[in-house]
């Protein structure tokens, strides 16, 4: 069985530093993932968690979704500004597991790594 990771379907190369910093501090590995394709192949690898920016328009959040709801090992923990809570409240309606604003995500970003939330 591979090793547990997390994959980060983030396109901000600073918050992806901050996230792999806080990894490294959990030792938790953090993957980079930017498509779909990506997400699929993390989780078939062994992530056990999923990471979602949420506000990004570029990055394919709701197709990752509903890629990862086909693999019961992951869960995902989707993050927005809090000025877009109605992308988060779309999130959780399409099954994202955690939704969280930035600033709390920032905060319990940790103990997400270290111990991911469950699906429900």
């Amino acid at each position: 069985m591979p090793t547990p990771f997390a994959a980060a379907l983030v396109d901000d190369l600073m918050f992806l530093s901050r996230i792999r910093e806080a990894g490294r501090g959990a030792g938790v590995e953090v993957r980079a993932v930017r498509t779909v394709d990506g997400v699929r192949e993390a989780v078939r690898e062994g992530a056990g968690i999923v990471l979602l920016d949420l506000d990004s328009p570029r990055l394919p959040w709701s197709d990752a979704l509903a890629a990862v709801a086909a693999e019961p090992s992951a869960v995902t923990v989707g993050f927005f500004g809090h000025v877009h809570a109605e992308t988060g409240q779309a999130a959780a309606a399409a099954g994202c597991t955690l939704v969280l604003p930035r600033s709390a995500f920032v905060q319990r970003l940790p103990t997400l790594l270290a111990d991911p939330p469950r699906r429900s």
